[in-house]
């Protein structure tokens, strides 16, 4: 490792220099804030105190706070959000394949049974596929290039639908590709006077692998043990991909007829199980080739949380994967920048479990991350004329980039103490790059409570004329907002929880 990744003390902020502007907030005052300077030439690090001036004290009092009424759903409206696209690309990948499975297992299609591992690997290899980051800027590439603004908007609405929801193509096709590789294995059992015992061995070994794997990656463990997630999905994912080559190189080798090895290569490479195992090991490796282990800062603006900068501009709507370990445990956050060409570009990191927490009581110098970064759904807001990205606390990672990108898009952040929690930087970034009529900044400190939201988001997608809104939010929140827009008949995409 190279001595410039040598960890030292990180800077809580940023240098003003590189900064510039991020202290100029006009539109409000703040009491003086300790800054910490990191300066690159000399290596070391000076503690400076910034002050800015205090605020002017207001004749006339806020406006009282009222209550959010609460609105009444539908069942129709809840059925919609719950079946939505995740679910129904998951439905029709799965029944395709318990179709076909049961015209195999009826003897209606010997094909299946005989190259039950071709169908196995095949489902495996789409689903890995889809969860390749590569594969999914390409898409979003395309739709975004082809599709942009001149298409009818409900086809636009579906391409965004379909691109943020693949994951139940991927869901469908994993489950389908267990039950494939279970039949397989069963069918080696049955005919084990056929087969070597070792290809019965190691096809029991791929197949618990899998359904471990599978098991792990449910909604509930991953949203709930993020880290028990981590290690069993993606660990025993590999043991998988590694006891699937054994299996299916031995079942292509070993022949049933003459009861013998035949270790011809001309023979393997004509198995098509073997060229959707080299598939499959691709999508997954690809990915890993792009990790790097990287410099950055990081601003601690309070203990809840943690603003990290990065070297060179970004594009907006991505994802950053990053992580202390090269392998483990990555977190995805969304990607703050003024732009491609910009200096630097930012993750909002709030502390909700022990890696966040760490990066604020032990912050790292150094990270690891994958270059390449993941195509989130606010990518698709060039697609739309004008649009609003509405979002909650550190929710304003994901959704600010596309608001200073983009002049035809409106900015509405729900929180509290908004330069206190994320610091002169995020704050700088707002008030330098958007508009003051193109964001509304609720503080629930200052104003005493949640706002409105159904009313706030009706009043300005129709002043807006806005075509779409894309929100950012916990579950309760997401979930209010989903269903006041749909209430409202207003086009939304919220945040996922059920991939």
């Amino acid at each position: 490792m190279s001595s410039e990744l040598t960890p030292r003390v990180p800077a809580p902020a940023y240098d003003s220099d590189a900064e510039k502007g991020a202290l100029d907030l006009q539109v409000r005052s703040v009491p003086p804030v300790e800054v910490a300077l990191h300066d690159e030439k000399q290596d070391l690090i000076k503690a400076q105190v910034l002050t800015v001036p205090a605020p002017e004290k207001k004749e006339a009092a806020p406006p009282a706070y009222t209550k959010p009424p609460k609105y009444k759903v539908s069942k129709w409206i809840l059925w919609q959000l719950w079946y939505n696209t995740y679910r129904k690309l998951f439905t029709i990948s799965f029944s395709v394949n318990i179709i076909l499975f049961g015209f195999a297992v009826s003897g209606h299609w010997p094909y299946a049974i005989k190259y039950g591992g071709a169908m196995a690997v095949g489902n495996f290899n789409v689903s890995v596929l889809l969860r390749n980051e590569i594969f999914g800027r390409f898409l979003y590439l395309f739709v975004n290039t082809c599709f942009a603004k001149w298409s009818p908007l409900k086809w636009r609405l579906a391409c965004t639908s379909v691109l943020q929801h693949l994951g139940g193509i991927h869901t469908g096709c994993a489950i389908a590709g267990v039950i494939w590789l279970t039949l397989r294995v069963v069918d080696v059992f049955v005919h084990h006077a056929e087969y070597n015992n070792s290809v019965l061995v190691f096809g029991v070994l791929v197949n618990v692998a899998m359904v471990v794997t599978m098991f792990a990656g449910f909604p509930w463990v991953r949203n709930t043990h993020h880290n028990v997630f981590e290690r069993w999905h993606r660990f025993m994912g590999w043991t998988g991909l590694f006891l699937s080559w054994i299996f299916i190189l031995m079942g292509d080798l070993y022949d049933t007829d003459t009861r013998r090895w035949n270790v011809s290569g001309y023979h393997v490479v004509h198995q098509q199980d073997f060229w959707y195992v080299i598939g499959m090991t691709v999508w997954i490796v690809l990915p890993w080739i792009c990790t790097r282990r990287v410099l950055i800062d990081i601003e601690l603006p309070s203990n809840k949380v943690a603003v990290l900068r990065f070297e060179r501009g970004m594009q907006q709507g991505l994802l950053g994967r990053i992580s202390r370990s090269a392998v483990k445990e990555y977190h995805a956050f969304g990607i703050i920048s003024e732009g491609p060409h910009a200096k630097y570009h930012y993750m909002v990191c709030g502390v909700q479990g022990d890696f966040t927490r760490s990066l604020v009581n032990d912050p790292p110098r150094t990270i690891w991350t994958r270059e390449l970064k993941l195509a989130g759904v606010s990518n698709t807001s060039k697609l739309y004329k004008r649009g609003i990205r509405i979002c909650t606390g550190t929710g304003i990672g994901a959704a600010l980039a596309t608001c200073i990108q983009s002049p035809y898009w409106y900015l509405i952040w729900i929180g509290s103490d908004q330069y206190k929690t994320f610091g002169p930087t995020i704050s700088g970034l707002i008030t330098r790059n958007i508009e003051p009529e193109r964001y509304l900044l609720w503080d629930s400190k200052v104003r005493g409570g949640r706002p409105d939201t159904r009313k706030i988001l009706r009043e300005v997608y129709h002043s807006w004329k806005a075509e779409v809104v894309f929100i950012t939010s916990n579950y309760v929140g997401n979930s209010e907002m989903m269903q006041a827009c749909k209430a409202e008949g207003i086009p939304c995409f919220g945040t996922l929880w059920d991939f």
